[in-house]
């Protein structure tokens, strides 16, 4: 029971990581922001 438990921590643990790394890694600020003309164009 433990090892099948410790074995889906880890399962979960490579998911957080996997999903951190394609989100933010390369990023120094997070998010990029909106480009600014964008705003302006949905504006009739």
């Amino acid at each position: 029971m433990g090892l099948i438990l410790l074995e889906a921590l880890l399962a979960l643990l490579v998911l957080v990581v996997i999903v951190w790394w394609t989100m933010f890694s390369g990023r120094s600020k997070g998010e990029l922001p909106p480009p600014s003309d964008a705003s302006d164009k949905d504006k009739p």
